[in-house]
């Protein structure tokens, strides 16, 4: 930390604790500063009278603690390839990538995100203990349950841990792990405001947690089940508290106008800004039909230019498919509103590969595109892709991806085309989404496979190459659809809805 970060808390500076925490997250340190599931748990520990917390990231120069006086290690693991920085991290302090091999000189070392929420078992041999789903309560009583047992063995401490619901320890059998899930009985937003932060002196505020349109692909959905509101006056008292601080506020949430009072929390920044208050702000993304002209309004006057919505698919069949049921007259209006209400552009979020998906379908991607350009020659507007990745507890977790030849060249095709209409195109690597989906559905037997993949230095040819040394068949858990009875490896999480209903959902969408 430094001096241009501004606490929101009442920070224990003074701490005369005998237990130390790091809390590291994979990535720069900006981008940590703009993590609000990171910040906030570092602002719950940091409020421990007795235990001594420190931002670590990869590219902390110097610590304030040595390691062999750190106690704990916590890893935040947002996405797949985030094994890559926290081998790199474990290494610099030379601690053993493997649990087994660590000693009793050794901290703790644990993760917690959506990612090993997910699937823990790629990376189960990397943790003492994951924790699995919403940790912000379960987080304390890990650090008190560490701390008290500071002198014991790592295997006491660990035998205590997996009697919490939500914590997965690897080296203990476990029937069933249940999943966390908390009810957001107050609002969580930013408690460290920082001008390093990627987001720049920006304060967020998760107005929601969770989707209800529950498309069959997302994990953000499924994992978040049910879709949770922060309270309304919560959230009124978050934003008066961060405009103390700084004129940039940024909302935040898979499906924030879901809120009760959506329109009443824009209004009340509308009057703010109209009493001339100065305030940008910015959101995640909106659902099509939170497209309306008082809510696009108040953007604009928020200094806001453009503004991302979902629309996954071109055609109202392959939405349907996916259970976004999402007509194409509701994009166009969406389209209409937002430039009437002042908005410069918009940029679409879509998917190649899903499930079901033909010719068409892409065809019906490029004619939505013709049509808005047709009808709004100086309205700017982009198309951003990622291809199908199937994720664990989702009603597609069982189909396979498309061959990445295939969805290559309807990258190619979608680019070309939408180039003859002046229309910017972004594709993910489709190459690299192989892999993530690889480590998406893994199993047993990944570790050394990892391992490699980081020691070769992590390109996209070294998980080729590593998968093939150690006789990992990528193909089947990237392309392949697993049968409904099949043992998956993620099967022993407690998870809400359960698989039956995941198969039943996944059949009812492939036959629309």
């Amino acid at each position: 930390m430094n001096n241009s970060d501004i606490y929101l808390y009442n920070r224990n500076i003074s701490k005369n604790a005998d237990y130390t925490v790091w809390l590291a997250f994979p990535g720069i340190r900006s981008f940590a500063l703009s993590s609000l599931g990171y910040l906030w748990m570092f602002k719950d520990i940091d409020t421990f009278d007795d235990v001594n917390i420190e931002m670590l990231c990869t590219d902390t120069k110097t610590t304030k603690n040595r390691i062999e006086n750190v106690n704990l290690i916590g890893f935040s693991f947002t996405f797949d390839t985030d094994f890559l920085s926290i081998f790199s991290i474990l290494e610099r302090f030379s601690i053993p990538l493997k649990s087994s091999e660590r000693g009793k000189d050794n901290p703790l070392i644990f993760a917690g995100g959506p990612v090993v929420s997910a699937n823990p078992v790629p990376y189960k041999e990397f943790f003492d203990f994951i924790i699995i789903g919403d940790g912000e309560d379960i987080n304390l009583k890990v650090v008190e349950i560490c701390k008290s047992c500071k002198y014991k063995s790592k295997v006491e401490v660990l035998e205590k841990l997996a009697e919490l619901d939500g914590i997965y320890v690897p080296s203990i059998v476990q029937k069933k792990v249940q999943k966390l899930t908390k009810r957001l009985e107050s609002c969580v937003y930013t408690p460290i405001i920082s001008s390093e932060a990627f987001f720049s002196n920006t304060f967020i505020i998760e107005m929601a947690r969770g989707c209800a349109n529950r498309c069959g692909f997302c994990l953000a959905s499924y994992m978040n089940l049910p879709l949770r509101c922060a309270p309304y006056e919560d959230i009124l008292k978050a934003i008066e508290s961060g405009l103390k601080y700084t004129n940039k506020i940024a909302l935040l949430g898979a499906q924030i106008s879901a809120h009760p009072k959506f329109v009443e929390i824009f209004n009340f920044i509308d009057k703010k800004i109209k009493s001339g208050q100065q305030i940008e702000m910015s959101v995640s993304s909106l659902r099509v039909d939170a497209v309306r002209p008082e809510i696009i309004k108040t953007l604009v006057d928020a200094g806001q230019k453009n503004i991302t919505l979902a629309i996954e698919a071109g055609s109202d069949r392959l939405r349907k498919v996916i259970n976004k049921n999402l007509p194409k007259e509701k994009i166009f209006e969406a389209v209409k509103v937002s430039a009437s209400a002042g908005l410069k552009g918009l940029k679409f979020y879509g998917m190649i590969g899903l499930p079901t998906e033909t010719d068409e379908d892409i065809n019906a991607l490029v004619s939505l595109a013709e049509k808005i350009k047709k009808n709004y020659k100086s309205f700017d507007i982009s198309f951003g892709f990622s291809s199908f990745v199937p994720k664990p507890n989702t009603p597609f977790q069982w189909i396979g991806r498309e061959a990445t030849k295939s969805l290559e060249q309807k990258a190619q095709y979608l680019k070309k085309e939408m180039h003859k209409l002046g229309v910017q195109v972004s594709v993910s690597s489709i190459k690299w989404d192989y892999w993530q989906a690889v480590l998406s559905r893994g199993g047993d037997g990944f570790a050394d496979f990892l391992i490699d993949v980081y020691k070769n230095g992590g390109k996209l040819g070294d998980f080729k190459k590593s998968a093939k040394q150690h006789k990992i068949n990528s193909d089947y858990y990237a392309l392949g659809t697993f049968d409904f009875g099949a043992n998956l490896p993620w099967d022993f999480i407690d998870i809400k809805p359960g698989k039956e209903f995941l198969q039943n959902e996944c059949i009812k969408l492939l036959e629309t």
